[in-house]
């Protein structure tokens, strides 16, 4: 058996109705829309019922796939960690402020620090970066 020699199965592949040849129908079939030219209809159609997507209330805006988002904790939350400590993502797993440390965490600025503090998270606000440095406190961004 050579390549030009294979053939699909009786019967396993129709011919294509070949329409617009022959009589008077055309190979359509006789009256009614679907003999008609442009004759079908619209994929959501469902028969003069209001379709779906119409029932459906609108959705506003759209949904970003790329978003980042990050678990806020406030400079206040810091101050139950000792003094001198490095609080970074596992201190704040193991104090109940963030669930896991795979979340990706940003520091806000509400509230006063009162000792100095090594905080490592993603993201600080430009307040809060203010407030640990003011207290003899540093901040390391962390990836």
């Amino acid at each position: 058996m050579k390549l030009h020699e294979l053939r699909p199965d009786e019967g396993s592949r129709r011919r294509r109705k070949r329409i617009g040849r022959g009589d008077k129908s055309a190979g359509r079939g006789t009256k009614g829309q679907g003999s008609r030219s442009g004759g079908t209809k619209a994929p959501y159609f469902e028969g003069g019922q209001l379709p779906l997507v119409r029932r459906l209330p609108y959705r506003k805006g759209f949904t970003n796939i790329n978003r980042i988002e990050y678990k806020v904790v406030n400079v206040e939350r810091l101050n139950g960690f000792p003094q001198g400590s490095t609080v970074d993502l596992e201190a704040l797993v193991g104090a109940g402020v963030i669930k896991s440390s795979r979340e990706r965490v940003k520091i806000l600025g509400q509230g006063e620090l009162s000792h100095a503090l090594t905080v490592e998270a993603h993201k600080f606000s430009a307040s809060a970066r203010e407030k640990i440095e003011a207290v003899g406190g540093s901040v390391v961004e962390v990836e």
